[in-house]
């Protein structure tokens, strides 16, 4: 063998080697991979499946609210990806609520509560979650009443459908009174007739840091915020889908009690207790608003109606009148017969409600100190009377003492109680 032919049998060598090392390196790789998670797995391949468009025929089910196991970066990606629908997203039409006192006063809290504990104190997201629950109402697949779709499935620890009902929520915190009163407002435009446009006829909604199992069954139509907003596939999400209306019967919601008077036990007694008194007293003309404001009315409150029972007696009161003011007081003797009000009848006022269409205001405000029970953003604010003190007699003014020489008038001098010779 020549000098030459040792190299080439070298070279030989070491690409059987490399040959070698080529296939059992991947092998290796392959058998000792991280398993993925079968959970993680198979949500994927669920969420990856071509939905299945329910037809006109079958009511589509509504899923319990239940998440796929992936971290919220993981889930932001995943979203991200999800295009919006190309389809039109048409306007749902102007929802009024129709129904008595009793059952808006009710409903207007379920609202507002929704719109709050979902969204935060933030405007747009209220108005689009407030959107949700109007087009829930009036699909068939979903309660006819406000406070049943906003607190359906709130029996159950898991699987609620706002999960806010059965998380603990309602009792870990209650909302300041300034959020409290923009929630209501944002409440009582939804109810009166105030669309928000941008979410269709949306149903569904989560936050773009998770990604529910629901989501595959849908069409994504909007993005407010940190929220995405969702309608069902084929004919259930188009309009003629939302054909139905609410009916009577707004249920108490006792988790809301602690801030909402309308859901405290015994409402319906007391409601009517109110109503029928305030019509006695109507009809016998004991009671009329200010001459010189006819939808003003300063009123004593009947000794035998119980603090939940005010709010009916003052919508009785206002009956239709579009702008409505009533500030009752509990002893006749000190209810005011003229406004402006003192200061004293201001901190004895035990009761007020305030109805102004233009901003969708409707108050009903008690005093705390009066009625402890009634305790919350329904409490008034106090008024802090500030104390005057009699002014001191003056002083017989004495005549200045004449500079030393060498010392100008009008100059302070520095003293051991001020060394840098300031005041």
């Amino acid at each position: 063998m020549s000098d030459l032919s040792r190299p080439r049998g070298g070279i030989r060598a070491a690409l059987f080697v490399i040959a070698g090392t080529a296939s059992v390196v991947p092998a290796l790789l392959v058998a000792n991979a991280p398993a993925i998670p079968k959970t993680h797995r198979t949500a994927t391949e669920r969420l990856r499946q071509v939905p299945r468009v329910v037809p006109p025929a079958e009511l589509p089910p509504v899923e319990p609210v239940s998440f796929i196991d992936m971290t919220p970066d993981e889930a932001r990606a995943y979203n991200e990806g999800v295009p919006f629908s190309t389809d039109p997203n048409p306007a749902a039409r102007p929802f009024v609520f129709r129904g008595t006192a009793e059952d808006k006063a009710r409903a207007l809290d379920c609202l507002a509560a929704g719109v709050l504990y979902e969204a935060g104190d933030d405007a747009k997201g209220e108005q689009a979650v407030a959107q949700v629950v109007l087009n829930r109402l009036r699909h068939p697949a979903f309660p006819k009443t406000v406070c049943g779709v906003v607190f359906e499935g709130q029996e159950r620890s898991t699987g609620c459908q706002f999960t806010f009902t059965c998380d603990g929520a309602l009792t870990k915190w209650q909302p300041p009174e300034a959020a409290w009163t923009r929630a209501r407002q944002i409440a009582a435009m939804a109810l009166n007739g105030k669309v928000f446009r941008p979410v269709g006829h949306a149903t569904h909604y989560h936050t773009d840091w998770v990604v529910p199992y629901w989501q595959a069954s849908l069409d994504k139509v909007a993005r407010v915020g940190s929220h995405l907003f969702f309608r069902w596939a084929g004919w259930w999400g188009t309009p003629p889908a939302f054909n139905r209306h609410q009916v009577a019967g707004e249920p108490i919601i006792e988790a809301l009690a602690p801030f909402s008077p309308p859901h405290r036990a015994g409402t319906d007694a007391t409601d009517e207790a109110g109503a029928a008194l305030a019509e006695g007293a109507v009809a016998g003309g004991t009671l009329a608003p200010l001459a010189s404001d006819p939808d003003m009315f300063l009123i004593t409150l009947p000794t035998n109606l119980a603090p939940e029972g005010f709010a009916a007696f003052a919508l009785t009161l206002c009956g239709e009148r579009k702008h409505c003011t009533v500030m009752a007081w509990r002893d006749a003797a000190t209810t005011p017969r003229a406004v402006p009000l003192a200061p004293t009848q201001l901190e004895t006022m035990a009761f007020s409600y305030l109805r102004d269409p233009t901003t969708g205001l409707e108050r009903t405000l008690w005093n705390c100190t009066l009625y402890p029970a009634m305790r919350g953003s329904r409490c008034m604010k106090r008024q802090t009377l500030t104390v005057i003190p009699v002014p001191a007699a003056t002083p017989t003014p004495q005549p200045a003492a004449t500079p030393a020489p060498g010392e100008l008038g009008g100059v302070r001098r520095a003293s051991a109680s001020s060394p840098e010779g300031k005041p």
